[in-house]
Order: C-alpha cells, then sequence, then structure tokens
C-alpha cells in the first residue's frame, strides 16, 4: 500500500505564505501526476492544484497566481508553496497520486491543517 503524509500546515495571518509538503512511500511502481486538495468544514473536498511527472501543472482558478505546486520525483514528494493566503483558504489540505500501475489512490491520509486569520 501507499502512504502519504503531509506536512507544512500551521496558522498565518491573511497576505502571508506556507509551504506544503507531502511524501509518498510503500510500494510504489512510478507516479504520474501528483495533486493537492483540500476541504472546509462543511464543504466537499476540492481539487486545487496538479502536476504531471513531466512538471506541466494546472490550478483551481481560485489559487492561480497565488499558489504554485512543484514535486521531486526522486524523493516521491509535492509540494505547495501558497503565498497571498485568505481566510477562505482555511481547510485541511490533502495530497494524492497517480501510481501508473494502480491508477489515483482512493484513499486519503490525515491531510495538513492550513488557517488563515483575517
Amino acid at each position: 500500500q501507499v502512504q502519504r503524509v503531509e506536512s507544512g500546515g500551521g496558522l498565518v495571518q491573511a497576505g502571508g505564505s506556507l509551504r506544503l509538503s507531502c511524501a509518498a512511500s510503500g510500494t510504489i511502481f512510478s507516479i504520474n501526476d501528483m495533486a493537492w486538495y483540500r476541504q472546509a468544514p462543511g464543504k466537499q473536498r476540492e481539487l486545487v492544484a496538479v502536476i504531471s511527472s513531466g512538471g506541466r501543472t494546472r490550478y483551481a482558478d481560485f489559487v492561480k497566481g497565488r499558489f504554485t505546486i512543484s514535486r521531486d520525483n526522486a524523493k516521491n514528494t509535492v509540494y505547495l508553496q501558497m503565498n497571498s493566503l485568505k481566510p477562505e483558504d482555511t481547510a485541511v489540505y490533502y495530497c494524492n497520486l497517480e501510481d501508473h500501475t494502480l491508477g489515483w489512490l482512493d484513499y486519503w491520509g490525515q491531510g495538513t491543517q492550513v488557517t488563515v486569520s483575517s
């Protein structure tokens, strides 16, 4: 099974920055895309950003220009640099990955809490 450990969350004031990390381990064949999602209280989980194995990225409109996704393929790790944070970015952030053999994983890690105060 593949494990993911998210870290880097915390409490920050509006306008501040955080950098999230997600390290994958376990039985990994090869990873295609990696992604960050978030879930705010009372809301559904939503896609934030995706990065391909070749480095192509795409973002949800609500983070474009503020967040940057990157990855280190040698470490099976994906990052999310979050700048100009807003109170509405408050959520638990999760990562996911598309294994070449398993596809997108259908289970989630513990996530990392991001709280942005106004």
